[in-house]
């Protein structure tokens, strides 16, 4: 089997999705840890893998392959293991359904509300023109303006409430999805709850008020499942920072 290497940060949004694929489908890597508070994915080494300078990436022999969903399927394609994707059709549909929603609608929300909070203040208190230099070796200018409102702090409060706004909807749509099955898409785990479980597993920490046993027991069971898989223990036993240690809400209370 060709060699497979994964560029990632922490278990966490984009990089968690590939790094738990690979585990639940038994598939070993070499971990390259990108460190993105270092800007590590913008320093030649990391270009000269993906020139856009985002993470996740991975390599498979001579294959170069990025986009974190993308990333997902092509490993539950590429190799031998536990299906992610069910074949009745309808469940792949609504599989990817929810991937695309929480990409594209959700995540983005969430990932503003966490540098605001996390990514910004872990960065701040750096030298300006060092930071600014970094900021100025990031390819993409999307990047670097996100990049700048996430260490001067400068999210509007139109922008945070939008966000805020857009999480508490996503909360209420998985709840009641998740009323539905015991996985988010379909009745068996899939691409679907890897990716929703990256993206969610601290909203009960992030969002008590919105999240808790009262008002989403579905949602709230449907995390602690997924934690307690032994694929999530080792993906999540990966991470070097403070960041990991939010999974900890999910430990049941002794009976």
């Amino acid at each position: 089997m060709s060699q497979v290497t994964l560029y990632h940060w922490e278990p966490n949004a984009n990089s968690g999705k590939p790094m738990l694929a690979l585990a639940e489908k038994g598939v070993a890597f070499n971990s390259h840890y990108i460190d993105m508070l270092q800007f590590d994915q913008h320093k030649p080494e990391y270009l000269a893998v993906n020139p856009q300078g985002t993470i996740p990436a991975m390599t498979h022999g001579d294959r170069v392959l990025t986009e974190s969903t993308a990333i997902m399927e092509y490993v539950d394609n590429a190799f031998d293991g536990p299906e992610l994707m069910p074949a009745d059709p309808r469940d792949r549909w609504r599989i990817r359904w929810w991937m695309k929603f929480m990409d594209q609608w959700l995540a983005p929300s969430f990932s503003m509300i966490g540098w605001s909070m996390f990514v910004g203040p872990s960065v701040r208190q750096r030298d300006p023109a060092e930071l600014e230099a970094a900021i100025e070796r990031i390819p993409l200018p999307e990047r670097r303006v996100a990049w700048r409102k996430a260490i001067h702090g400068s999210f509007s409060a139109e922008e945070m409430a939008e966000s805020q706004r857009r999480v508490g909807i996503g909360i209420g749509m998985l709840e009641e999805e998740l009323a539905k099955r015991a996985w988010l898409a379909s009745d068996q785990y899939s691409l679907a709850d890897v990716n929703g479980f990256n993206l969610a597993y601290a909203i009960p920490l992030s969002q008590p008020e919105l999240s808790n046993d009262e008002k989403t027991p579905h949602l709230l069971e449907w995390l602690r499942k997924i934690y307690e898989r032994p694929a999530t223990r080792q993906t999540w036993a990966m991470g070097r920072t403070d960041m990991v240690k939010r999974v900890a809400i999910l430990e049941r209370e002794p009976a």
